[in-house]
C-alpha cells in the first residue's frame, strides 16, 4: 500500500530545511530508524555528499539516520532494503537521467506500490507523477526518457505560482506553461503551491498544509482544491 508524501518544496521562506513539516515525517517514517536518501538531484551542483549531509541534519531532528543512495554499490539492493526513502529537490532532468542511469526507476516504483514510506521535495514529487514534462527545471542533461515513477495518476508542478497582477514581466505564466502541456498531453496536472502536499496512503490522495492547489483538466478550466480535499476524481 503506498505511503507517500509528495510535497511542493522542502523549505519554506524564514525556516529550515523540512522545518516546517517534520511533525509528518515523524508520522511518515515512524517505523524506519534510518532513511535512504536520493540526492542524485543536486539542487545548484552540490555534492551528493554535501546534500546529504543537509539531509542529515533535518532529520536529526526527529531522531533519524539518513545514508545517501550513491554511497551504495548496488543501489537496487539498498532500495529495496530501505525502511524509507527521500527523494530531494534540484533538478529534475539531472535526478532523472541517474535514476535509469544506476537502474533503479523501476525498483523505486516497485517499493513505493509495496509501501515502503517516501518522501518527496520538488524534483522528487515530480518523479512521483506519469512523466516529468511539467517541470519548472532546465533541460540540462537528457534523460532517457520521461517517463517517471507513475506512483499518482496524473503530473505535478510544484512551486506553483499565481500569475502577479503587478509584475510588468511579459514572460509565460506558470497556468499558461500547462496549458501549452495541454495542447499536447491530456494528463491532469496539479500545480502545488509551497507549503502543501500531497498526502497518499493506499488509494487515497488529500491535499494538506496550508494552501489550496490549482487542478489543471485538459479541456477545462483550471479550478482550486482546498485543504484537505480528497483527490479521487482521475
Amino acid at each position: 500500500m503506498k505511503n507517500l508524501i509528495v510535497a511542493s518544496t522542502s523549505t519554506l521562506h524564514g525556516s529550515g530545511y523540512l522545518e516546517y513539516i517534520l511533525p509528518e515525517l515523524s508520522t511518515l517514517f515512524s517505523t524506519a530508524e534510518e532513511i535512504l536518501f536520493i540526492p542524485y538531484a543536486r539542487p545548484g551542483g552540490i555534492s551528493h555528499d554535501a546534500y546529504t549531509e543537509i539531509a542529515q541534519k533535518a532529520f536529526s531532528k526527529i531522531n533519524k539516520k539518513v545514508v545517501g543512495l550513491h554511497t551504495f554499490s548496488n543501489p537496487i539492493d539498498a532500495i529495496e532494503h530501505a525502511q524509507g526513502i527521500f527523494t530531494g529537490g534540484g533538478n529534475t532532468f539531472v535526478l532523472v537521467k541517474q535514476l535509469y542511469e544506476n537502474k533503479v526507476m523501476a525498483p523505486l516504483r516497485e517499493a513505493l506500490f509495496y509501501g515502503t514510506p517516501y518522501l518527496g521535495t520538488s524534483a522528487g514529487s515530480n518523479i512521483c507523477g506519469q512523466t516529468m514534462q511539467t517541470t519548472n527545471d532546465m533541460p540540462i542533461v537528457y534523460p532517457p526518457s520521461f517517463k517517471t515513477l507513475g506512483v499518482l495518476p496524473f503530473n505535478l508542478n510544484p512551486h506553483y505560482l499565481d500569475p502577479d497582477p503587478n509584475s510588468k514581466h511579459m514572460g509565460e505564466t506558470r497556468e499558461t506553461r500547462i496549458k501549452e502541456f495541454h495542447t499536447q498531453n491530456s494528463l491532469p496536472v496539479i500545480g502545488l503551491r509551497e507549503g502543501s502536499w500531497l498526502r497518499v496512503q493506499g488509494d487515497d490522495i488529500e491535499l494538506q498544509g496550508m494552501l489550496s492547489a490549482r487542478v489543471f483538466e485538459n479541456g477545462k478550466e483550471p479550478y482550486e482544491i482546498t485543504n484537505r480535499a480528497k483527490i479521487d476524481y482521475f
